[in-house]
């Protein structure tokens, strides 16, 4: 884990509130780094939801802020994961920032290509 330039608190609550975001509203700019491990909070609390049990559920309210996000988490989000094993997020990286320089990146949630229905003609 990266320490981010933060105390552990700090970044605890940083990383929390930025995947409670990108929850809510599938896309996030941020630096890269932060993008990085953003991207992996954001898998973990995916495959929670794709368990779909009490306990999974606790475990992703506990790190979620919100818990409208967690109810989505679990009836929206996660089920449109359900046949994809890994790879919910994807990290484009949009150059430096500006004032500081920074390596900036965007991180959305990865489209889910929805499986062609087979057909019955036999």
């Amino acid at each position: 884990m990266r320490k981010l330039g933060r105390t552990t608190a700090q970044r605890k609550a940083m990383l929390r509130g930025m995947v409670t975001l990108l929850l809510e509203t599938g896309k996030i700019e941020t630096t890269y780094t932060r993008a990085q491990e953003v991207s992996a909070k954001v898998d973990e609390m995916i495959t929670l939801g794709k368990k779909g049990d009490l306990s999974a559920y606790r475990a992703a309210l506990a790190y979620i802020t919100k818990e409208d996000v967690a109810k989505k988490l679990f009836s929206v989000i996660a089920p449109a994961y359900a046949n994809v094993n890994g790879g919910y997020t994807q990290v484009f990286k949009m150059g430096p920032r500006r004032g500081d320089g920074a390596e900036c990146a965007i991180v959305k949630l990865t489209p889910v290509a929805e499986a062609p229905a087979e057909e019955e003609s036999k």
